[in-house]
């Protein structure tokens, strides 16, 4: 699946993209926000991750800038659902793509390619000790839900508290206000 919105094209990953991804993506900055990531991140890493990308169906997408000529991927997100069949999103950017609105304008690519996909209700987290990724998930229409748990970092080495947050993807388009609908798909 390729989700396409004004600045981004989400698609899936191949192991050809391993070395622009570990460029991408090797900066503790951004691996310390993310609870599967090991650090330091390498190229094998991007490549055994890479590997288990088989599925043209997933709903995980590398975000690829296309501004300017250049097609860097300059992050990643997804929405994936958990053995409690609840649905939750990730993501992460590089430090070069922080403050230019990404993240917020591939949040609501993927939540728009969720719901084609009947998911009604996703769920998201983030460590306390970065405020921004809040600030993102309250602009895609996320509400805190109050709870805050510790969860693993394999970036950190250790557990860190998380804030938890919730999204009713039927709200915004009930009320007809879904700025989640501006975005084009393709299988």
């Amino acid at each position: 699946m390729f989700v396409r919105t004004r600045r981004l094209m989400l698609r899936p990953g191949w192991i050809e993209d391993a070395p622009e991804l570990t460029r991408a993506m090797a900066h503790e900055r951004v691996v310390k926000n993310i609870s599967r990531a090991p650090w330091p991140y390498r190229l094998s890493d991007a490549e055994e991750f890479l590997r288990g990308w088989t599925d043209p169906m997933l709903t995980r997408f590398l975000i690829v800038a296309h501004e300017g000529g250049a097609t860097p991927i300059v992050g990643m997100i997804g929405v994936e659902a958990r053995d409690d069949g609840t649905h939750e999103m990730g993501y992460w950017l590089t430090p070069d793509a922080w403050g230019r609105g990404y993240a917020t304008e591939a949040g609501h690519g993927v939540l728009a390619a969720v719901r084609t996909m009947g998911v009604r209700h996703v769920a998201a987290a983030h460590y306390l000790d970065n405020p921004a990724s809040g600030k993102v998930l309250r602009k895609l229409g996320f509400r805190p839900t109050g709870e805050v748990r510790n969860v693993h970092s394999r970036g950190r080495g250790t557990e860190s508290p998380c804030a938890y947050y919730t999204r009713d993807l039927n709200e915004a388009r009930a009320s007809g206000d879904d700025p989640d609908d501006d975005v084009r798909m393709a299988a």
